[in-house]
């Protein structure tokens, strides 16, 4: 087993990609730069945004701004060695690499589903609760949380690591996937995964579905409050601070409940797609749908481009 161990992290694994059409290739490069620029230019003038504008530096825009950075992060990680594939002929990845690269995509993930639980029990506050919101999310508190998600988000992401870097790849060490995710490179392994696969979805199902089912019960909450107010402006205008929110969790969440919490043997091409929706495409959509429909974003905005042409 030492000796297989030692082969995989010698060759390293291919990184088969969205398709191994050579024609698609080029295109394919065209289309992720753009999207990956998009993210990196969107998130980051959010975050500017917030930093420039005092009336921003509230919680939910504490966390929306760390929301951000981690997207830069999350998409870091993957689309660079996804762009250099495109145009490479071996399109090859070390083995270390790819524990790496699977630590940082969990850890960032999660992050991310975190920080989205925590921006749903900011509503949930401001909505339920709002004469005391300055007392129960005051900036220490938020701080608190934002260091609580990651701490969790990386150790659930090292005990990932962990559980599968024992792993023999003595067959094929082709990955069909363009980045290091668990799924796939689990069903290249020939050491018996039975155990890892357990211990891996009942992991996933604690660390995912605890900020799921915060979010669950913090907008199940808020319905019941929304609901009591009298006037339908006043329904409208506390629902109207909720839709950003829920339009990117129906994202994230949609498309990564679709991917892991289904059996291994099911993993199919399909998931690829669903896996480009919530590592490409939400941390692209996010800075426009946190941005179109905020006054208080547009306004911040426009305050950060005053300063840039000045």
């Amino acid at each position: 087993m030492e000796l297989k161990n030692q082969s995989s992290s010698t060759s390293g694994f291919i990184l088969l990609g969205l398709s191994s059409n050579p024609h698609l290739q080029k295109p394919l490069f065209a289309i992720f730069l753009s999207m990956y620029l998009v993210t990196l230019v969107g998130n980051m003038l959010i975050i500017l945004a917030i930093r420039s504008d005092s009336r921003l530096h509230t919680s939910m825009y504490f966390f929306l701004s760390n929301l951000s950075f981690m997207d830069i992060c999350f998409t870091t990680v993957i689309v660079p060695k996804m762009l250099a594939n495109l145009l490479s002929e071996t399109k090859g990845i070390s083995y270390v690499g790819c524990l790496v690269q699977m630590y940082f995509f969990m850890a960032f993930g999660n992050t991310d589903s975190y920080l989205l639980a925590a921006m749903a029990i900011d509503r949930l506050v401001a909505i339920c609760n709002p004469l005391h919101y300055d007392v129960a999310m005051r900036p220490c508190r938020c701080l608190l949380m934002l260091l609580g998600s990651c701490t969790i988000s990386h150790l659930h992401a090292l005990f990932w690591v962990l559980l599968m870097s024992p792993l023999s790849f003595c067959a094929s060490h082709v990955i069909k996937h363009f980045f290091c995710d668990t799924q796939p490179v689990l069903k290249l392994s020939c050491s018996d995964t039975s155990f890892s696969q357990i211990v891996v979805m009942t992991e996933t199902l604690a660390v995912i579905v605890t900020p799921f089912l915060c979010i669950l019960f913090s907008y199940l909450r808020i319905i019941v409050t929304v609901l009591r107010i009298p006037s339908a402006a006043g329904k409208w205008k506390a629902f109207s601070t909720c839709g950003s929110h829920l339009t990117v969790v129906a994202l994230f969440y949609g498309s990564v409940i679709y991917v892991y919490f289904r059996p291994l043997s099911v993993y199919s091409v399909e998931d690829q797609v669903a896996t480009v929706m919530y590592t490409v495409v939400t941390p692209m959509l996010n800075p426009f749908i946190y941005s179109l429909r905020n006054k208080d974003m547009k306004r911040g905005l426009r305050k950060l481009r005053g300063r840039i042409h000045s």
